[in-house]
């Protein structure tokens, strides 16, 4: 399934007008086979790696192997962005910023969701767009909803929003028709 949603995410996005980026989550399952399923669907679609981001979870990296950095380096080097997804929710993060070849931090919705009433969220927010800034990583809020927490994250040095804020979740067709 995974292999899948991955070809059809590259047959959809390499329709879209440029610069418009497609975003993968990835599964524990996929990773020992994600870089040949990847170079397949780039080939295959003719979508230029530049336009696919790979989205890895925690769960994904549980297993710190020689096997699984290199796949990530590899992807990275064809041209594929791999963001750390969820960033914040997890064990032991801040390792794996450190361990793993990461381009962007994406910054969980629930921190996003309390801006204005938590000064926490804020907090974590401010110390994760830093710690993007220090790795030379975009940073990208999840589950932007308002223009306060955009201008709030804006403010921060988020470098990327994505949410409600610019639009509801797209099928594919009105999501074409959104970026032309």
């Amino acid at each position: 399934f995974g292999a899948w949603a991955l070809q059809r995410a590259c047959e959809d996005a390499a329709k879209w007008p440029l610069p418009a980026r497609v975003g993968v989550n990835v599964s524990t399952r996929q990773i020992d086979t994600l870089y040949d399923t990847v170079r397949r669907a780039l080939a295959s679609t003719g979508l230029a790696p530049g336009r696919l981001e790979l989205e890895i979870t925690e769960s994904v990296l549980l297993d710190k192997t020689e096997n699984n950095i290199r796949t990530l380096e590899r992807l990275r080097e064809i041209g594929a962005t791999i963001s750390m997804d969820d960033f914040g929710t997890g064990f032991s993060s801040l390792s794996y910023l450190r361990t793993f070849p990461f381009d962007k931090i994406k910054i969980d919705q629930s921190f996003v969701q309390t801006l204005g009433s938590d000064q926490r969220s804020l907090d974590i927010i401010s110390a994760i767009t830093g710690l993007g800034r220090s790795f030379g990583m975009k940073t990208v809020a999840e589950g932007v909803e308002t223009g306060a927490q955009y201008d709030i994250l804006a403010k921060e040095g988020c470098t990327e929003v994505q949410g409600r804020f610019y639009s509801m979740p797209l099928c594919v067709e009105d999501a074409k028709s959104y970026l032309d």
